[in-house]
Formats: C-alpha cells, structure tokens, sequence
C-alpha cells in the first residue's frame, strides 16, 4: 500500500507486489494485451543484455548498484521533473528534512537543463546569510560540473559533515554572471514559522516550508496574537507564503483548517477514478473570523499554493503578491524495503475547492503588487516556474510562466508587506490604488 508523506517541489518501480498485480490482470486479456506484455518484456531483456555488456565489457569494473541505481532514476527523471529515486542514504535524508533538521547549506533546488536551479534558500542558513538568491543556477559544486548529475547526486554534494566547506560556482541573472561563493556547512533547523506583531494590530505569520513542526507553529502564533491584541483592536492577519517551496500535503490542509471550518480545503486525482481524495475541513476555525491577506510571489510552489487556493476559492482571504509556481501535483513517496531507499513518484494531480488545477498556471493574486528591485538585481529576480520546467505535466492551451520572487530584506521596503497592512487597516495608501483596495474585499 502506497503512503503519502509529503509534497516536494523542488522528487518505474513501484515494488514487486504491483508488478505482480499488473501481470495478473493481463492473463486473461485479448490477443493485443498479450503482445503488449511481450513487447515489455523483449525491453527488458534489451536491458539485461545492455547490462551485461557494460558488466563484462566496459573499460573499467563498474559498480553494479550504481548501475542499477542510475537506470531507475533514468526512468523516474524520463516522466517529470519532481519523480526520482532515492537511495536509503537520500531516503533518510528526506524523512529526517520532513521532520524539520538536516544537515547542509539550506538551499531548496530543482533541476533546469541539466544544471541546478536555487528555487529558495532557507531562511537564516548558510545560503541565505551568503547571498544566494532564488533563481541563481549552480553550475559546478567544489569545481565539479553539475552536468551529469542527477538532483539528488548533487544535493548529495552539497551536504556533508557539520563546519566543512563546500564552494558553489553560481551563474546569476541573463548574462549568467558567475561567481564562487564558499559556504560552511551546518545543521538546518528549520524553524519553519516565524510571526510578530506588525504596529498593535495585525497578527504577521510567515512559513518557510510545510514539516512536521508547520500547523503547531501556526497555533501557537495564533493564540500568542489573540492573547496580546484586544479582540476590538485585532484587525487581522498577514500569512506570508512568499518564497516557500511547499512541503507536507497534510499540513498545508491543517493551516488552511486553521481559517476555514467547513467545505473542501483540496482535492486530489489519480490516473483512475477511483484514486480521487477530498480533504474537508473541521469545525474550529483557529483565526476566529478575523480578515486574513495572503502573500504568495513567484517562489510560492506546491503546499504553498494549496492554502493559498484553498483560502482564496473559499473568499477567506486576499491573496496578494505576484503569480506562484504552479506545482500542481503531488509526490507519493513510496518506500522499496530491505534498506532500498525509495521512489518519489508523481501520481495525482490537486484541484482547489473550486475544481482549479494550477499545473502549470499558478494563482494569480486577487490584487497584484510589485516590488520595487534594486539595480543590481534586476531581470535577476524573475522565476520562470513550473511551465518552463522539462518534462513538466501539461495542462492546456493556457499555461502561464512564473513571477517575481524578490522579498526585501528591510520590511520597510517591503511594497507586498506594506500594501497587506493597508488592506486590513482599510487604509488608502501610496502603496495600494484605490482600485485595489476596493478589489481586495477582505472577509469580515
């Protein structure tokens, strides 16, 4: 039986028992059903024989795992960007990142022609405090080219032992300035909620990704704020989804849970009918009915997008900021046994309440606001998204690039942040047009 575990932005064997399965219900079938089998299994004979070859015949003794290993993840890679296989090393990698610790440099990356591609780096870790930016391209890792690798090969380089260095060669914006930054490896603790009162009113709420830890996170700010801003006061909340990747599909639908108590919060459908799910939400809306702005932009993938849908199909929320991603599926992770690591495979698609599939498309904000770039990073903060990703999942004619993905640093700076401020202040701003305001209708 498959286990979901989580979503990745950004992960063809299923294991014996379904290849089983598949072959039973052929037994029976008809002449063009027996002769697709035998054409599946003249390719897998090709395989062993290519294999055997390389076995006995290649220049040097190759190892056989790796062999093995590389021609699952050739297959995995070969149907979309987010299937892979992990080894048991990668595999225990994942589940100790879902937990919300690792160790390593805390970049959040994904695979664009061959090279590495920076999605986000996590906050208050190595990557941040360097420099590295979303959308940078790692081109070589301590002087070795990426070219070749497989994501998981390179992100395996790129972890290591605690205090160890690793030196980044990193090709930034359309010129593909290149530079090398040399980062300290350390442990990733991923504290992945931050909150804090914005002025006396407004209860600001940001996730970095979807772990284990996410929805106790977003209790806790959430009783802290209601705690320490009168009711009468309280004008609402800023959920600041920018630049997060995604995560655990489980706790993207507790903290939608945690603004709606009632109606669809996601769907999810297979290849067959009967694989479809919906995700409903609980009585016991934690926000208690106060206005809720959300903040997505170009990095908002995956988990991200699920909340940020869910919220705005239900008209909870003013989803504000720029286009996200556009991941709209799901990663099943599938574990092999026997200390075989296990496959990341692609097998749903999600749909917001409404019935949207974002594959490919994104959310588009209700109110669109740009940042305002430094020079030197302009034409450098732009994400091209899920459409622009080979191999990805088609989704029609309508298929819609990324965004803006620059946050920054200084919140004082911060256009998106501002104009959520005035939102719920019902303020009107130099930082939002009347227009937008009146567009905005936040919930009461």
């Amino acid at each position: 039986m498959m286990r979901k575990v989580s979503l990745v932005v950004l992960g063809a064997m299923a294991g014996a028992a379904t290849v089983t399965i598949g072959q039973q219900s052929h037994l029976f079938a008809g002449g063009s059903a027996r002769a697709a089998i035998s054409d599946t299994y003249r390719s897998l004979n090709l395989f062993g024989d290519v294999f055997e070859k390389v076995r006995s015949d290649y220049v040097e003794k190759p190892d056989e795992q790796k062999l093995i290993e590389s021609a699952i993840n050739g297959m995995l890679t070969s149907l979309d960007p987010h299937s892979s296989y992990m080894d048991a090393k990668s595999f225990r990698d994942m589940q100790v990142q879902t937990r919300g610790e690792f160790g390593g440099l805390g970049i959040e990356v994904t695979q664009e022609d061959q090279l590495i591609k920076v999605v986000t780096p996590i906050d208050d870790t190595p990557a941040s405090k360097a420099g590295i930016l979303s959308a940078d391209i790692i081109s070589a890792i301590d002087g070795e080219s990426v070219q070749g690798m497989t994501l998981n090969q390179a992100v395996d380089k790129m972890r290591g032992a605690v205090n160890t260095s690793v030196t980044l060669t990193i090709l930034r914006g359309p010129n593909k300035d290149k530079q090398d930054i040399k980062l300290t490896r350390a442990i990733i603790q991923i504290k992945s909620v931050r909150s804090r009162k914005e002025g006396d009113d407004i209860g600001y709420i940001r996730i970095t990704q979807f772990n284990e830890q996410t929805y106790e996170g977003v209790k806790a700010a959430m009783a802290k704020f209601q705690s320490e801003i009168p009711n009468d006061q309280f004008k609402g909340y800023i959920l600041d989804l920018r630049n997060n990747p995604g995560g655990l599909l489980d706790q993207s639908i507790a903290v939608s849970n945690a603004f709606i108590d009632r109606g669809e919060i996601v769907s999810t459908r297979g290849r067959n009918a009967d694989e479809t799910q919906r995700y409903n939400a609980r009585p016991g809306d934690l926000s208690k009915g106060k206005p809720v702005v959300v903040l997505i932009n170009g990095g908002s993938a995956s988990a991200s997008e699920i909340v940020a849908g869910a919220l705005q199909d239900h008209k909870r929320a003013t989803i504000l900021g720029t286009r996200s991603f556009g991941k709209g599926s799901v990663q099943t992770i599938i574990p092999l046994g026997q200390n075989n690591g296990a496959v990341r495979l692609t097998t749903a698609r999600y749909y917001t309440p409404s019935g949207r599939s974002i594959q490919a498309k994104g959310i588009d904000p209700d109110v669109q606001v740009l940042q305002d770039v430094p020079d030197e990073l302009k034409g450098k903060d732009d994400t091209k998204g899920e459409a622009s990703l080979k191999g990805h999942l088609k989704n029609g004619e309508e298929e819609k690039g990324g965004s803006q993905a620059y946050v920054p640093p200084d919140p004082k700076n911060d256009k998106q942040l501002i104009a959520a401020e005035d939102i719920l202040r019902g303020s009107n701003k130099a930082s939002i047009s009347p227009d937008q305001l009146k567009a905005a209708k936040v919930p009461n």
